[in-house]
């Protein structure tokens, strides 16, 4: 499928749980189906949440989302401040009561990721400034 010179598609890129997915807009997906020759049932596209259409159901989303604030030893307020998100939001979404949608979802995985960095900075850090001490 070549493009034409000098076009560009407009997407962005998230990872979830190790995975890396690309977005793209609705009309993009269609047209890329169609020349692909992959049938879509639009009704059920539209049908889905943001948590079905990454192929994760609200227990497991929930499930995932509560080991990987726990990892990056967060507790809900402090994910849901770092995240931007209500505290009362991240519970709903943690006791599988709501599907966020796909920005909320995207706040929190950046917000988990930040925090997962902090130890792995700060122990460089340290391990920099043991170096130049010797």
């Amino acid at each position: 499928m070549a493009g034409k010179p000098g076009a560009s598609l407009d997407s962005r890129h998230v990872e979830l749980d190790g995975i890396r997915y690309v977005i793209v807009r609705e009309s993009v997906f269609y047209d890329l189906c169609e020349r692909a020759g992959i049938e879509v049932n639009r009704q059920d596209v539209e049908q889905e949440s943001a948590g079905a259409a990454l192929g994760v159901d609200r227990a497991s989303l929930a499930e995932k989302l509560i080991r990987r604030r726990r990892a990056a030893g967060l507790s809900q307020a402090e994910l849901a401040r770092r995240a931007g998100v209500r505290p009362e939001t991240l519970n709903r979404i943690e006791r599988g009561r709501t599907t966020p949608d796909f920005a909320t979802v995207r706040k929190l995985v950046v917000a988990i990721n930040a925090a997962e960095q902090e130890p792995l900075s700060k122990e460089q850090n340290h391990a920099h400034e043991n170096r130049s001490a010797d």
